[in-house]
């Protein structure tokens, strides 16, 4: 973000704007980054007159080397910044060398060398356990809360349905979730739950419900915390590559998406909880963070740590620990060292096992649709699979087209001034049209599970009404068998809760309440593959004596499993929008208990991908980063341009000239004309104008925390100082202020490529070293500088699309 001018006061706005829920506050640290000054620094105990500075006669040589304490400040980064990985990861190793030096000379030292290397695997603990404690809060509130919309128990207002008829002695088998003890609103309000009238107050009070509950979660996320809307995942891929978002992880947005998601998610609106689980999961981590000084005061290890974070948060979303650390690995992560891999597999093991032992659901599984299928696929079954593959890739091409388009309107028209009232309409509109139909009115995880669910003898849902139903010449399988009046009319239905959740969705992902995709991408493809999986049962059932059938389907056999169509349609249509591969097959196979579907899964997963890439290259993370101009630098694509560093570099011809400081010439007050005149986030230092050769690299934000820091701390130091990157002090005259030595805050060895180089060179050096800035130089001589920014806006012109939409460095 430009920096708009130098003020006096700008160093006390750099402290007071830090607070431990930054994610880049890093209080009360100045680690060296660069070559320490190898001579014994001058006495300043000096006797006579201590206003000299100069090396004339009976003058004293004070320098002002006040960098010798760590001032506050200096090495931090502004907020929308990129950090600088390389110097990040210098101070580690030197912060790791330090310690296990001194680990060698007392017992002290040791047990604290010990500890260092222990912290790590404790963060991960603290962080499973409070994700795992989190996510089964919201879990059991959004229950409740879901149900609450259609009536409440008389015997204990926070029961849900199903606990408050779970010990009834007046449950029947064909209504078991129906018990004297639950009351429907028309019970409560008009004493009957039949006849027209009751239904209309049901109606109402549903959509009455639903209305509350959106209001108060864009309310509050409005009011109090305006980065906790959306599902937070294309932010969190853009931190993790190193940029900078104050506040999107601190304790007000932890706090406020953690409530607000209980709302959206009970309000009935067409989004899910996972997604936003992982943007709550990396709170916890940045939050538990700040008890660490390893983790709190290094940018690069912060971000290790979220990536394990990440892997927590699905973890807990799907119950799919391994699943959890491929995702963070696959599509989240910028930086994952093998020691990141092994603590996110902890981390996630921690938050799969708290969330176990908190058993949200009643059923001993960590997800409410969880299911396990026994019966066997067949070869020819690929075909159909793949049919799904190609139906999830349209969906997820065709879902992330119009849904950047309505975002860009949003962003755009004045529709975005009004987030409350775009939300209510929303919520009305869905909660209208969901009533009557069974399938829309229950929650989206209900809705999955019901039609994973593999039909089984006490099963009374309508897509199990079939005829012969207990016909058990198969033993515990039950054969195919032909649909009955009930599974006719679910069919109806579950098509026009198809053509909903398609619309609805489009409008709601991107509102500003929180909002996570991964459960109506899945409802979208579970509807569609049970679609097709009952047709398929039929027609096998029908015609078992046709050429595809009449090899593996014999009558009264049990071929064909919908529940199964059901979960690979949910992965193909999850990977045509996400664009994941591998983690989404994990995540599904271990949902599902068995390792004997991956191979349909692969298949529609990776058709589903081809079919989306070929409509669209971006998955619908990288389509909100772009929207929203992210400096997010894609290691997946490859640059095949052939440009040349000089024809990106900046300035360019008939620009003016690049802006650099000189080593030992200017003084307190050039150096603060060009800070107030550029906005500019660091300059380059060198010799001399004259001859330009290269000598570092400082950053804007801490010279202004080093002369504001000078001016208060230090005597004598003036406007007409004079400000140095040497080792030793120019020569000066006498009765000359004291001189301002910095060499402590240049970059002494900053990346340079020659103005020849080819860009795909420069791409790859600014992906796989995450670098800010790069120098360009000819000869020896600087010419000029390319930044991330540049390098960002270079590729999206090469694409045909508008370099002006990367909005930040």
């Amino acid at each position: 973000m430009d920096n708009r001018g130098f003020q006096q006061g700008s160093f006390s706005s750099f402290q007071s704007s830090s607070s431990d829920e930054d994610l880049m506050d890093i209080p009360g640290t100045a680690m060296d980054f660069t070559m320490r000054d190898d001579v014994p620094p001058l006495d300043r105990e000096i006797e006579g007159n201590k206003s000299y500075n100069g090396g004339g006669i009976g003058s004293s040589n004070r320098i002002m080397d006040f960098l010798e304490e760590p001032i506050p400040g200096v090495g931090t980064y502004d907020d929308f910044n990129t950090i600088d990985w390389v110097r990040e990861k210098s101070r580690d190793r030197d912060r790791h060398r330090e310690i296990t030096n001194k680990s060698k000379e007392s017992t002290w030292a040791l047990i604290h060398s010990v500890s260092d290397a222990f912290s790590g695997w404790l963060l991960m603990l603290l962080i499973g356990l409070l994700s795992g404690s989190l996510a089964g809060l919201i879990d059991i509130s959004a229950h409740w809360m879901t149900d609450l919309k259609e009536g409440i128990c008389t015997k204990g207002f926070w029961f849900n349905q199903e606990h408050c008829c779970w010990k009834s002695d007046h449950v029947t088998f064909e209504e078991r979730d129906k018990c004297p003890e639950w009351n429907s609103w028309s019970q409560l309000i008009i004493n009957t739950e039949q006849g027209a009238f009751a239904y209309i107050v049901n109606y109402f009070m549903y959509v009455l419900w639903a209305l509350l509950f959106a209001f108060l979660a864009v309310s509050l996320v409005k009011a109090f915390a305006p980065y906790a809307c959306g599902s937070g995942i294309p932010e969190i891929k853009t931190i993790l590559s190193g940029f900078i978002i104050r506040g999107y992880l601190g304790k007000w947005t932890l706090v406020i998406k953690t409530i607000t998601l209980v709302l959206a998610v009970s309000s009935g609106l067409s989004l899910g909880k996972e997604g936003p689980l992982v943007h709550v999961a990396c709170c916890c981590g940045n939050i538990l963070c700040h008890c660490f000084n390893k983790y709190r005061k290094n940018e690069a290890k912060r971000r290790e740590v979220l990536s394990a974070a990440a892997a927590a948060g699905v973890s807990v979303a799907f119950g799919a620990p391994i699943g959890g650390v491929l995702f963070s690995l696959e599509e989240v992560s910028y930086y994952f060292p093998l020691k990141t891999l092994w603590r996110s597999f902890f981390a996630a093991l921690v938050a799969a096992f708290t969330l176990r032992s908190i058993n949200p659901f009643g059923n001993s599984r960590l997800v409410l649709f969880y299911v396990e299928f026994h019966t066997p696929w067949h070869l020819f079954e690929l075909v159909p699979f793949i049919v799904l593959g190609i139906f999830g890739g349209l969906w997820g091409a065709l879902f992330i087209r119009t849904n950047i388009a309505w975002c860009r309107k949003r962003k755009t028209t004045q529709l975005g001034k009004y987030p409350v009232v775009e939300v209510l309409i929303v919520t009305a509109i869905t909660a209208i049209l969901a009533f009557p139909n069974e399938y829309t009115r229950m929650s989206t995880s209900e809705l999955i599970s019901e039609l994973f669910n593999d039909c089984g003898l006490l099963d009374s849902s309508k897509l199990c009404d079939y005829e012969n139903h207990f016909n058990t010449s198969k033993g515990a399988e039950l054969p195919d068998r032909p649909a009955g009046a009930g599974v006719y009319s679910a069919m109806w239905q579950l098509a026009l809760t198809l053509i909903l959740k398609i619309v609805i969705t489009i409008f709601t992902f991107g509102m500003k309440i929180p909002s996570g995709l991964f459960i109506p991408s899945m409802a979208v493809g579970a509807i569609a593959g049970r679609l097709l999986g009952v047709g398929m049962e039929q027609l096998a059932y029908y015609h078992h004596d046709w050429g595809i059938f009449n090899s593996w389907c014999s009558q009264g056999a049990d071929c064909i499993t919908p529940g199964l169509y059901a979960m690979v349609g949910a992965a193909a249509c999850l990977g045509g929008v996400t664009r994941m591969t591998v983690s989404l097959v994990v995540i599904m196979f271990e949902l599902t208990g068995g390792l004997e579907y991956i191979v349909p899964l692969m298949a529609a997963a990776m058709t589903s991908k081809w079919v989306a890439d070929a409509l669209g290259r971006e998955g619908i993370y990288d389509a909100h980063i772009r929207l929203n101009g992210y400096p997010f630098l894609e290691a997946k694509e490859e640059f095949a341009h052939k440009t040349l560093a000089m024809d990106v570099m900046k300035p360019r011809r008939n620009d003016p000239l690049l802006t650099v400081l000189t080593q030992d010439s200017m003084t307190v007050e050039d150096v603060e004309t060009i800070i107030s005149e550029t906005t500019y986030s660091g300059f380059p230092v060198v010799v001399s104008r004259e001859s330009q050769r290269l000598v570092g690299f400082v950053l804007r934000r801490d010279l202004i925390i080093s002369i504001e820091n000078a001016r208060k701390k230090q005597d004598g130091v003036v406007s007409t100082s004079i400000i140095y990157f040497t080792e030793h002090s120019p020569p000066m005259p006498p009765y000359t202020p004291p001189t301002l030595k910095l060499r402590n805050i240049l970059d002494l060895s900053p990346f340079t490529v020659t103005d020849l180089t080819p860009m795909e060179i420069v791409v790859d050096i600014f992906r796989k070293l995450g670098l800010r800035q790069c120098l360009v130089t000819h000869n020896g001589r600087l010419l000029g500088i390319i930044t991330k920014k540049d390098v960002l806006k270079h590729i999206a012109q090469m694409a045909n699309q508008d370099p002006d939409s990367i909005l930040f460095n």
